[in-house]
Parts: structure tokens; sequence; C-alpha cells
């Protein structure tokens, strides 16, 4: 079972991202702080450190996970990528939205060639079903 390893928002475009042990999520609406609280549909973005570790690989350097601008990043495991799977984060329900991309920002702020590496390694986008805390350490299921 995965594990959440750790949570990252960030209050609005283009701004760094910030560390937190917890979020609020709410149903319909996203993380309570981050710049995608309130979308129609992108409220949170799914990670795996085995797909970073196989992005840093391919890529030759460290990609720190901070730097990829995804809000959650599970300790190991695959993320489900196929829209309508769901994923149970603590007391959360997600449901995929689609695979999320790689952007050029990543270019910029990790080093070129960067996004090519997280191709296919970027994980999932979200929507929050069930409202509730999200936190590190919280166990990821299927669901």
């Amino acid at each position: 079972m995965s594990r959440v390893a750790a949570l990252y928002v960030a209050p609005e475009r283009k701004a760094p991202m910030r560390s937190v042990p917890r979020v609020e999520a709410e149903a319909g609406r996203g993380l309570v702080g981050d710049r995608h609280h309130g979308t129609r549909h992108r409220h949170v973005s799914v990670q795996s450190r085995d797909d970073l570790a196989a992005a840093s690989e391919a890529f030759g350097a460290p990609v720190p996970e901070e730097l990829t601008r995804r809000t959650l990043t599970l300790d190991h495991g695959t993320v489900p990528t196929e829209p309508g799977a769901r994923l149970v984060v603590g007391e959360v329900v997600l449901e995929v939205v689609r695979r999320a991309a790689p952007c050029r920002v990543m270019d910029t702020e990790i080093g070129p060639g960067a996004a090519r590496a997280l191709h296919d390694r970027g994980g999932a986008i979200f929507r929050v079903l069930t409202s509730g805390t999200i936190a590190v350490g919280d166990e990821v299921r299927a669901g």
C-alpha cells in the first residue's frame, strides 16, 4: 500500500510550491490554499516517487518532486491515469480526470530535457469527490 510522502501547494500561478503537512480537500473544489482550488476539474495532481526515480534515470540527474508542480507525491507505486479511476487518500476520494502532462516550465525549473524525461511519468490530475483532510503519511489505495 502506498502512502502520502509529500504535499505541496502554491497560492497562485507561478508561485513557489510550499510543503505542507496536511491540507483540507473540498469536494468539487480542490485543496484549500492551492492555486487550483475552485477550478472545475484540476483539483489535485498526483505523482509517485517510483516514476520520479525513472524520470531521473532518463534525465541523467535528479528530478526534485517539489519542482514538478504536483500537489501530492506517493512514496511508491503506480498512479492510475485512466479517467474515472479512483484513489482513496486517507478519508478523501479522488477521481482521475486525465493524465498529467509535464509542462515546458520543468525544462526551466529543473533543466533542459526534464519535461521529456517526465513524459508518461508525470502522474495524473484528479477531482475531489469527498471532503476531508489529506496528511503526509496517509494510506493511499485504489477506490
